[in-house]
């Protein structure tokens, strides 16, 4: 039912060390999110978007080396948007997301805090209402366990080259626009 111990303290670790990045890069702070929401600040897409392709650079470099495996959930519609609506909501209301919110914790910041026990009890209410949740969004339907890659036929690395193009022409941009 559980990972072995050492997957646990590996996610354990590099949860810790994410934490520590987003710290240290300033993306736990409010003023900055709020920045990010009046398009004044990019630190946090430069930090988020870094992450997502060194995540996906680890990923599929494990999955090559056959040390991990993927299990990939399937495309509901309706959770999707109906999660997309409830994170944008949560965010503009507390003004961390999940993450940075874990991350003022650590720092001591109270209203985080706050946040992170609400984020705790609507987790709670989650799992309650499972089945019932579950169901509703299925009627929606799905389009099953599909990845961008195996949708079009390429090769994830495809994918993860073109998010670092993008990512190193947007940082670029943003030196020149300023």
């Amino acid at each position: 039912m559980f990972d072995p111990i050492w997957k646990l303290a590996l996610g354990l670790f590099t949860g810790v060390v994410f934490g520590i990045l987003l710290q240290k890069g300033a993306v736990a702070k409010f003023r900055v999110i709020v920045g990010q929401f009046v398009l004044k600040d990019w630190t946090v897409v430069k930090i988020m978007g870094t992450a997502v392709i060194v995540g996906a650079v680890g990923v599929y470099g494990l999955l090559a080396l056959e040390v991990v495996s993927l299990h990939i959930r399937p495309l509901a519609w309706a959770g999707i948007v109906v999660g997309g609506v409830l994170f944008g909501v949560g965010m503009a209301v507390f003004g961390y997301c999940p993450g940075t919110s874990v991350a003022a914790c650590g720092e001591g910041r109270r209203d985080a805090m706050v946040g992170v026990a609400g984020m705790l009890v609507a987790a709670g209410a989650y799992v309650v209402l499972y089945p019932w949740l579950h169901t509703l969004s299925e009627s929606f339907g799905n389009a099953g366990e599909v990845t961008l890659p195996e949708l079009t036929g390429t090769s994830p690395w495809l994918w993860i080259g073109a998010l670092a193009i993008l990512a190193v022409l947007a940082q670029f941009l943003s030196r020149l626009l300023h």
